[in-house]
């Protein structure tokens, strides 16, 4: 039993024993391989490291290249600059070194000069005195009684002439006395017969709260530089409290923004393309409105077989002032007063009339060329087929060409009584328009252009080109040219500011 006993617990050492070994081999093992495993992945993550830190490394390298390139352009365009600027300003030192040398030259000859001309002046003093003393020799006076005798003589002979020209104004004052009141007694009826008018350029557009404005303006302002655009009068939307100001020359463009403007407000969509498409159809309905009061003025003067052109020129009067007076008015009053006096002088009133009508119309054609407007209007009146005395008298109601019918003194002595009288109208406004009115039509001469707008008082000029006409660097181009030739050819205060506008449109219809 105890050697049983001694064998089972030797068995089982020697068992337990070799499972140790076993265990400890197969561990070992186990281990191993972990580690070969880890020192693998370890490699493997190491140079995937490596990789991503080149990369970096790389990434970091371009960028900083990258930076040192842009700053040594940078610097190379600022050398080149001061290059430039340094031989700039060499050369102005040497026209500076050049002018100064003319200058002391002209100085130098001025110094002459003058040193020549004190030497002439003491010759002639010498010669002057040497003169009176042989004059007192000879005359056996003194200079002071030889004065004195002429003084005499002067005062005599001055209140003679003085009498003379008293007495002839005398009976000229008493031939003419009558003449002389009449023509005071009319000066003075023309001074009172009708209001001054004052000539604006500016319409105030009421609108019914400032939440309107923002809608006009749109965003960033597209729709009021659209509405510029396509109507040329400048929209100022500033603190006036529902209130926007349309400032435009023509009265004509700014009636039609003022009804642009109340159509979009009306309707509520307020867009570019809405805008073009609204202004487009005001301006047919002003040219409608246009030939419309022209043939109301006819038929109210009792007016017949105007010529359709003449009735369009006669309703545009209505939006044109003749140096503050509204000329559609003035034309009337003159029309009425040329009948009532070619009735008093037993001639025919209705040509009168017609001739005191159409005696403006050179101031309302569609192209203005340089003709006065007396003869613009007498050509526009024999294109049209008027009477030659109806002619006559438009041509020479400013003495322009002579006068060969009584209508034409009649024609003229109303249109003084209408207009030709102190403060009723100012030269300044219609030579301030005519100056804009150069301004576009330099512009609009040039080829490509497509519109012209004056805005500002004349401070910016609006050129519109053709996309496909005019590129990029042509407009360029064309704004430094029309800048020029502006600088050059016009006269105007401060500066013109020229903004040439190319735009590109592409349109296609769904169907």
């Amino acid at each position: 039993m105890v050697l049983t006993i001694i064998i089972a617990v030797s068995a089982f050492s020697l068992g337990g024993l070799l499972s140790y070994f076993m265990w400890s081999k197969l561990l070992a093992t186990r281990r191993n391989k972990i580690i070969q495993e880890a020192e693998a992945e370890a490699e493997v993550i190491r140079k995937e490291k490596i990789l991503q830190a080149k990369e970096k490394f790389l990434q970091l390298k371009a960028e900083h290249d990258k930076v040192i390139s842009e700053k040594n352009n940078r610097i190379a365009q600022a050398e080149t600059k001061i290059k430039q600027r340094e031989l700039q300003l060499s050369q102005k030192f040497e026209e500076l070194q050049r002018k100064q040398k003319e200058v002391d030259a002209i100085r130098e000859n001025l110094s002459s000069q003058m040193e020549l001309v004190e030497k002439r002046n003491e010759e002639l003093e010498r010669m002057h005195k040497d003169q009176i003393r042989r004059l007192e020799s000879i005359s056996g006076l003194s200079a002071e009684e030889a004065k004195a005798q002429l003084i005499e003589l002067l005062k005599a002979e001055a209140r003679t002439q003085a009498m003379t020209y008293i007495n002839e104004i005398v009976d000229e004052a008493k031939m003419t006395a009558t003449k002389e009141a009449k023509r005071i007694v009319v000066q003075s009826i023309q001074r009172v017969a009708t209001e001054t008018a004052i000539e604006n350029s500016v319409t105030v557009f009421n609108i019914d709260s400032d939440e309107v404005k923002g809608r006009i303006i749109g965003r960033e302002g597209r729709n009021i530089r659209a509405l510029e655009a396509a109507t040329g009068v400048e929209i100022i939307v500033d603190d006036t409290p529902e209130a926007i100001i349309l400032s435009a020359f023509d009265p004509v463009r700014r009636e039609v923004a003022r009804l642009a403007l109340h159509q979009l407000v009306t309707d509520g969509r307020i867009h570019p393309a809405r805008i073009e498409e609204v202004v487009q159809k005001v301006q047919k309905q002003v040219e409608e409105e246009i030939i419309e009061v022209g043939k109301r003025t006819a038929i109210d003067l009792g007016i017949h077989g105007l010529h359709p052109e003449l009735i369009r020129l006669v309703g545009k009067m209505k939006y044109r002032s003749s140096y503050g007076q509204n000329l559609l008015q003035h034309s009337r009053e003159v029309a009425n007063l040329c009948a009532i006096m070619a009735s008093e002088l037993g001639l025919n009133p209705k040509i009168a009339k017609r001739a005191g009508l159409l005696h403006d119309i050179g101031k309302v054609p569609d192209d203005e060329p340089e003709l006065p407007h007396a003869i613009l209007g007498m050509k526009l009146a024999e294109k049209y087929k008027e009477k030659p005395e109806v002619c006559n008298a438009i041509g020479s109601h400013h003495d322009e060409v002579e006068m060969a019918t009584l209508i034409a003194p009649i024609v003229q002595v109303c249109d003084a009584i209408s207009g030709a009288r102190p403060g009723a109208r100012r030269e300044v406004v219609e030579s301030y328009i005519k100056r804009l009115k150069e301004m576009e039509d330099l512009a609009l001469s040039y080829p490509g252009v497509l519109k012209t707008f004056a805005i500002q008082a004349g401070r910016e000029l609006r050129v519109i080109v053709g996309s496909e006409k005019v590129s990029d660097e042509e407009a360029n181009k064309l704004s430094f040219e029309i800048a020029k030739k502006i600088q050059d050819e016009m006269t105007y205060p401060g500066q013109v500011k020229i903004t040439v506008i190319r735009e590109t449109r592409a349109i296609s219809y769904a169907k």
